[in-house]
């Protein structure tokens, strides 16, 4: 339990910054560069996706020694396709449908992917 427990750590600190990535790089994109939120806010998600993969192998999940860093690698990609999904649906909901700001839906959209994320990676790449 405490190891779970250290692992969350781990994994949120490593969100936390990845969340000032995307979040950072998508106002800036949508601000300074007059992108479409979705547009920049799907640019922005797979910038922090990289940079989520490599430092969550490093310090968060451990993956088997015998599987292959490709195969990780795109196991990850595709998980993190469907986070994308989930996060431009609520994103889409929420400022579209519901009429929330498009810089406080990706707080909502990136607290449900989180979830998703460390869910399925754990079930996954850990196995």
């Amino acid at each position: 339990m405490k190891r779970l427990f250290q692992q969350i750590i781990r994994f949120g600190m490593v969100g936390f910054l990845c969340f000032f990535i995307d979040y950072g790089l998508m106002l800036a994109l949508t601000e300074l560069m007059g992108i479409n939120y979705l547009i920049s806010s799907a640019i922005s998600f797979t910038v922090s996706v990289v940079v989520n993969y490599l430092l969550s192998m490093k310090f968060v999940f451990d993956a088997k020694e015998r599987d292959s860093r490709v195969k990780e690698f795109v196991v990850f990609v595709f998980l993190s396709l469907i986070g994308l999904g989930i996060n431009q649906l609520v994103m889409w909901v929420c400022v579209e449908k519901i009429g929330i700001i498009y810089q406080i839906s990706k707080i909502g959209a990136t607290a449900i992917v989180m979830v998703y994320n460390f869910i399925s990676r754990k079930l996954i790449l850990e196995k």
